[in-house]
């Protein structure tokens, strides 16, 4: 019940050492496509996955409701792929959803600049102006991405235990060294504490659909925190009657052992839509 994640520049070799390593390992790749699907089933819509998926978006569109919006779908998908187990996701943040869970190996791979400007002019059949343009473009939206839904920086060490030079490690001595990074940090008794706090993560987001999307109820950055079927909400409400409306909303998903707030009463408060 191991999750490793990766996080890469471009050109860093990062689609070849995942297959690389879920073919070592015999673990689901969840790559953009697959993560997409579960989000459209879940009711993302087309246009806010194009609008924000690992790329920075405008002002307007980084403080709308469709942010918020996308960021629960994402979690939902990210969350409900990690409680299957033995898995290896590629970017979309997994990093910072799953940061500090038992049994997840986050993973950084990276490539000197020069590496990386001949392996895109390669690759796109283009000259050094084009790479230089096309890999800073690609820097600045995976940046934006995580600044704005993370509050992160995408490079931060703090959120990987590995980080690798594709410059100068092959993919698959990339993926030997994740694979026993795994093999030596994550046993039985991690798995089970892994298992049990992504059953919390689950069961939280599916407080917050049923409350936002089912009961259609307007609580602004709603979060649930878990502990063991322990549920506390957070967020930003405009009326009293809707702190209580979220509370009974809550009670009526299954698996939730009781129910806390600290929801915030703000009158007149909104946000773009």
């Amino acid at each position: 019940m191991a999750i490793i994640t990766i996080s890469r520049e471009l050109a860093a070799m990062g689609d070849k050492t995942s297959h690389e390593l879920a073919d070592k390992l015999h673990y689901r790749l969840v790559d953009r496509k697959c993560l997409e699907e579960k989000m459209k089933n879940l009711g993302a819509t087309e246009q806010k996955l194009h609008k924000y998926d690992e790329r920075k978006p405008s002002f307007w569109a980084s403080i709308s409701r469709d942010r918020d919006d996308y960021l629960h779908y994402l979690k939902s998908a990210v969350f409900s792929e990690a409680g299957q187990g033995n898995c290896i996701f590629m970017g979309r943040g997994c990093e910072s959803l799953l940061h500090g869970i038992p049994g997840v190996l986050s993973v950084f791979l990276t490539a000197p600049f020069g590496i990386r400007l001949e392996r895109v002019k390669s690759y796109f059949q283009c000259d050094e102006k084009r790479a230089e343009q096309i890999i800073s473009q690609s820097d600045t939206d995976r940046e934006g991405f995580h600044q704005c839904f993370f509050e992160m920086k995408w490079k931060d060490p703090e959120y990987y235990h590995l980080i690798l030079n594709t410059g100068f490690l092959h993919p698959q001595l990339c993926a030997q060294l994740i694979k026993t990074a795994l093999e030596y940090n994550v046993n039985e008794e991690i798995e089970t504490e892994n298992l049990l706090r992504i059953k919390d993560l689950i069961l939280g987001q599916q407080v917050v659909h049923h409350i936002l999307f089912d009961k259609t109820i307007p609580v602004h950055f709603l979060e649930a925190g878990v502990k063991s079927g322990a549920v506390t909400l957070f967020g930003v409400v405009n009326a009293p009657s809707l702190v209580e409306a979220a509370l009974q909303a809550a009670r009526e998903v299954p698996a939730v052992c009781s129910v806390d707030s600290e929801i915030q009463v703000v009158q007149e408060y909104s946000v773009v839509r």
